[in-house]
């Protein structure tokens, strides 16, 4: 299996945390805290991906590490 890397922008306001990964366009996700929003954008993610690739697209602007 290949890897990939996927830069991801985490932001805190007063309600918590929103990652967006720039990469995949329309994915996103939040969490309370630092460590619960990391978790869920690679979630994110991986689900982007699957979807992509369900639908016979090629995935695009990714890093191959």
């Amino acid at each position: 299996m290949e890897k990939y890397t996927f830069p991801v922008v985490l932001e805190n306001d007063e309600y918590g945390y929103f990652a967006m990964c720039p990469a995949l366009q329309g994915c996103y996700s939040q969490g309370d805290i630092y460590e619960e929003a990391l978790e869920n954008i690679k979630d994110a993610i991986r689900l982007h991906l699957e979807d992509i690739l369900e639908s016979g697209e090629a995935i695009k602007k990714m890093i191959k590490r």
